[in-house]
């Protein structure tokens, strides 16, 4: 899981997080679960995140194994799921 620097005046940054997120699914918790628009290599563009979806993505970051599995990138499967989860 890496933070991405690309530049928000690059086209690569607009349109990378239209197809993927990155899902930390919780390990206490079923269905539950923060998700954040990332590229297909699981590089999440923080500059595009809300600050309180900013915060969330670094306390799951922080907490892989103890409240939340490690991340998985995954396609985007419906316009809701692409918005980042809140806690």
């Amino acid at each position: 899981m890496l933070i991405s620097n690309l530049s928000p005046t690059n086209p690569q940054a607009a349109a990378f997080c239209a197809a993927y997120e990155l899902r930390f699914q919780s390990l206490f918790h079923t269905g539950r679960a923060l998700t954040f628009p990332c590229n297909a290599e699981g590089h999440v563009y923080l500059d595009e995140l809300t600050e309180r979806a900013r915060q969330n993505y670094l306390f799951a970051r922080a907490v892989v194994g103890h409240e939340y599995a490690n991340p998985v990138v995954q396609p985007i499967t419906s316009p809701s799921s692409s918005r980042p989860a809140v806690r």
